[in-house]
């Protein structure tokens, strides 16, 4: 079991920044995935920035290339996502994701991995 709270969401205005943190615990496995979800009502939770815990290998989907970075910190267990010059269309509830993957993995734990750790979510909204 790998427990996960997000915090540092918020409301700001276009082009503003925010970093959003997320806690893991309890994780026993040698190697995890960790991802940042994102999701608005009435659409589908959409796979943004991915990467293996305390690893530099990352991915991000095309609408967030340039604008946001993923980073894992293996000695606070903690998975960041820094959002730069944010627009009104990333306003959404952002989860945080983990999945146990063979040690042996090399990715960058991109889709079509399936993430089975979830946290609770937080809220980001920009306004324009």
């Amino acid at each position: 079991q790998v427990q996960l709270v997000e915090s540092g969401g918020g409301s700001v205005q276009a082009g503003k920044s925010l970093r959003l943190s997320c806690a893991a615990s309890g994780s026993t496995y040698r190697r995890i995935c960790m991802a940042w979800f994102r999701q608005d009502p009435g659409k589908a939770r959409e796979a943004i920035a991915s990467i293996v815990a305390g690893g530099t290998n990352t991915y991000y989907v095309d609408s967030v290339k340039g604008r946001f970075t993923i980073s894992s910190d293996s000695t606070k267990n903690t998975l960041y996502l820094q959002m730069n010059n944010l627009k009104p269309e990333d306003t959404a509830t952002y989860y945080c994701a983990a999945s146990a993957v063979s040690r042996y993995y090399s990715g960058n734990c991109a889709p079509p991995i399936m993430y089975t750790f979830w946290g609770q979510g937080t809220q980001v909204t920009v306004s324009s």
